[in-house]
C-alpha cells in the first residue's frame, strides 16, 4: 500500500537520537567522545524490512548490484568476503605472485546520499515507477529530536542522507554504489590495470 499511495506516513518519519558518552575518554568536550543511537518506530522498522527484501530480491536477480558487493545484502555476508578473498590470495600464490590491497572507506558516506539522485537510479535499475515515487515521499519530512541525560531538545529536520542503521539504508547504499563500481571496473579494464575490487559496504579493497 505504501508503494501504491507512494507515501510514507509521517509518524514513521520521527525517531529520538539519544548521546551517549563514549567509555574511557580523557575529554568529553568534543562532539567525537560522543555516540548517536537512534530509535525508530518498531512498526516502520517492520514495513521497512519487507520492503528491502522485496528491492534487494529484484536488483540482485536482475544483475544490477556489482558482484563485488558483498556487505549487508542476502547471501553476501561476511563470510562470503572472507572466501573472496582467500580465493584471490591462493589464485594469486598459483602463479607465484605476492597480493597487494589498498583499503579505502568512504567517510560520511551514509548522511552523504544524494536525494535528487536516487530516483534517477531507481529509475534505471527497471523498478515501476511507483517505487521512484515511493522513495521521493520517503526521504522527506524527516525528524529527529535529541535526549541527554535529562535534557530533550525540540525537533530537527533531518533532510539528508538515508539514515545509518535503516532496514533500507543498506540496499539504498548498494544501490548508490552499484553505478559506480561498474564504471570503475570498465575503466580499470580499459587501461589495462590488473587489479580487482571487494565492497562492503562503504568500505572496500582494491586487489592488486
Amino acid at each position: 500500500m505504501c508503494f501504491k499511495l507512494g507515501h510514507w506516513p509521517s509518524h514513521f518519519k520521527i525517531f529520538t537520537s539519544i548521546i551517549i558518552p563514549k567509555p574511557n575518554k580523557e575529554s568529553y568536550n568534543s562532539p567525537k567522545s560522543f555516540r548517536p543511537i537512534i530509535l525508530l518506530n518498531t512498526l516502520g522498522k517492520l514495513i521497512k524490512k519487507v520492503i528491502g527484501d522485496r528491492l534487494q530480491f529484484h536488483l540482485i536477480s536482475n544483475n544490477f548490484i556489482h558482484p563485488s558487493q558483498l556487505g549487508s545484502l542476502k547471501q553476501r555476508s561476511m563470510l562470503d568476503t572472507n572466501i573472496t578473498l582467500t580465493h584471490f590470495i591462493y589464485s594469486g600464490w598459483i602463479k607465484q605472485k605476492m597480493m597487494s590491497t589498498l583499503v579505502f572507506n568512504i567517510a560520511q558516506f551514509f548522511p552523504s546520499l544524494n536525494h535528487q539522485l536516487l530516483p534517477l537510479i531507481l529509475r534505471k535499475a527497471r523498478f515501476d515507477p511507483k517505487v521512484e515515487h515511493f522513495f521521493s515521499n520517503y526521504l522527506v519530512g524527516r525528524k529527529t529530536w535529541y535526549f541527554w541525560n535529562i535534557f530533550s531538545s525540540l525537533f530537527f529536520n533531518v533532510e539528508i542522507g538515508v539514515g545509518q542503521g535503516s532496514a533500507l539504508s543498506s540496499i539504498l547504499s548498494a544501490l548508490y554504489l552499484a553505478s559506480v563500481l561498474y564504471n570503475l571496473e570498465k575503466c580499470l579494464k580499459i587501461l589495462k590495470i590488473p587489479v580487482s575490487i571487494l565492497s562492503f559496504v562503504n568500505d572496500g579493497l582494491l586487489i592488486a
